[in-house]
């Protein structure tokens, strides 16, 4: 078994522990504030996540931004950060320019790293950190930190609901069609497209394979001429009326688990990302062209 693969199976525990965490900490938004959420590449693909369910929510109005794209100025009460290694440039160098002006509170998985010093507020949540390249349970494990934090959001599934269906994605078979196609396309809505991003994101990463990620409704505006025989169309959620209909007639396969919490399902597609990039020849643990954490000169 890969290291990756390895990883990808304690996520159940890990976002237990992470909701007792959630518990815990101080630092979290609370109801009412104006919130920017912030990371890079996947984090920034959690915190585009988290800022949808915080506002389905109704906790207040919450904004996602890549580190490189924040828009320093614009008032907020909160600006999260998500970093794995708590290196990463883009991050530090936000957090150093917003010092002072607004608060701020990071996540990490390394507790031995600048950006301790670069938040007002630092969740730890280094029983989730890695050694693989690839993110799987860290990210999933801070998405899981900030949910908690929300409490019952209606239409969503508590964390340790999730977390069961997380159990059963680590062990059950993938399907053949999922497994043998050529092209694979991930859809969301709300929350799930930060989901559906971060999913194709793990297939580029790891296997090298044609993925793209699109908002549900607008896969019908162009996308969906990608789909075809030997193509797979993965939902994350519930399915909008009529999608179904609209894959089968362009002989698409279509992947819709909508009674599986759509993190647990992220665990399904960051298992075929393993599986394709291992019958490819590769080794996800050493995906190319990548490093754990991305440091600018």
């Amino acid at each position: 078994m890969s290291r990756t693969a390895a990883e990808i199976a304690t996520q159940p525990s890990c976002w237990r522990r992470a909701a007792e965490a959630a518990a815990d900490f101080d630092g979290l938004p609370k109801p009412g504030e104006r919130v920017a959420v912030t990371g890079c590449g996947t984090s920034w693909f959690m915190a585009l996540a988290y800022a949808a369910l915080r506002e389905a929510a109704g906790q207040g109005e919450t904004d996602a931004f890549a580190s490189s794209e924040f828009p320093v100025g614009r008032p907020y009460d909160r600006i999260v950060a998500i970093t794995r290694s708590g290196t990463t440039t883009e991050v530090l160098e936000l957090l150093a320019r917003v010092r002072g002006s607004v608060p701020t509170t990071a996540i990490t998985g390394d507790p031995k790293t600048p950006v301790m010093e670069a938040a007002d507020a630092v969740a730890v949540l280094d029983f989730a950190d890695e050694e693989s390249v690839v993110q799987t349970r860290f990210a999933t494990t801070a998405l899981a930190f900030l949910r908690a934090g929300l409490g019952e959001v209606a239409g969503v599934k508590s964390v340790a609901e999730a977390a069961v269906d997380a159990e059963l994605a680590i062990t059950e078979p993938l399907p053949d069609e999922v497994l043998s196609a050529e092209q694979w396309t991930f859809l969301g809505r709300g929350w799930t497209y930060g989901l559906a991003l971060e999913a194709g994101l793990k297939m580029r990463e790891a296997a090298g394979a044609w993925t793209e990620a699109y908002p549900a409704m607008e896969y019908r505006h162009g996308p969906i001429s990608i789909t075809g025989p030997g193509r797979v169309a993965w939902m994350f959620g519930a399915l909008p009326e009529g999608l179904a209909g609209d894959v089968a007639r362009v002989g698409g396969h279509l992947v819709a688990r909508q009674e599986a919490d759509p993190m647990a399902d992220l665990i399904r597609a960051q298992r075929l990302a393993v599986a394709i990039a291992e019958s490819k020849g590769y080794d996800p643990d050493r995906p190319r062209n990548l490093t754990r954490s991305v440091i600018l000169a």
